[in-house]
């Protein structure tokens, strides 16, 4: 499946808000990552010398046809798959840039930092407002959540997403983690799961 823009939201959990010290947002808050970022069950998470790096489990949207200012009722038509997403994120080098009032889209961007399980036909999935989230590390739940808790529900993300840019096929969209963050180690391995949608593991590396 060709790949488009990966549009990711941040603090679409409250839990997950506060536990960055932060409050829910208003609005959704968007930010993009690199295509060039993501990676397939099994492969490697690569990250060098960046300090901490976290795990965030997340549902992916994969759009299946072009969306222009849809409306929350027509929105889900637009999506033709979904999956399992690793939002991984250097957080040392995020809240540097936070803190100096400059942009972090490095810190969510660096290649291997987009794991992603094998998409599935959203027509197969009973309710994506019900969807159990789940994270493991090494074998030890880490991240446990549903998206029944999301603030912006996935219509109305869809909906925001495209007044501002034009969603295109193959596009996805991240929707944001629950609560449960937390820093990888070397050799640590991490595996994302959703009921009946998909798996995606992978080994966390430093070098």
């Amino acid at each position: 499946m060709p790949t488009g823009k990966i549009v990711c939201i941040g603090q679409n959990y409250r839990a997950h808000a506060r536990e960055l010290n932060s409050q829910a947002p208003e609005e959704p808050m968007i930010f993009l990552k690199p295509s060039s970022a993501l990676i397939g069950d099994g492969e490697d998470i690569m990250a060098g010398d960046v300090g901490r790096v976290d795990h965030e489990v997340e549902l992916a949207l994969i759009i299946g046809s072009t969306a222009r200012n849809v409306t929350d009722e027509e929105a889900l038509s637009k999506v033709s798959h979904v999956a399992v997403f690793n939002d991984v994120t250097a957080r040392d080098m995020q809240n540097k840039a936070r803190k100096a009032g400059d942009p972090w889209t490095l810190s969510k961007s660096m290649d291997t930092f987009a794991p992603m399980s094998q998409p599935v036909p959203y027509s197969s999935v009973e309710d994506v407002h019900r969807l159990e989230l789940v994270l493991t590390v090494n074998g030890q739940v880490r991240q446990k959540g549903n998206t029944a808790d999301m603030v912006f529900p996935p219509e109305s993300l869809i909906s925001y997403i495209s007044r501002f840019m034009t969603l295109e096929a193959g596009d996805i969209i991240a929707t944001g983690t629950p609560e449960g963050v937390s820093a990888l180690h070397d050799g640590d391995l991490v595996v994302a799961s959703i009921p009946g949608v998909g798996t995606v593991s992978n080994r966390f590396r430093r070098k």
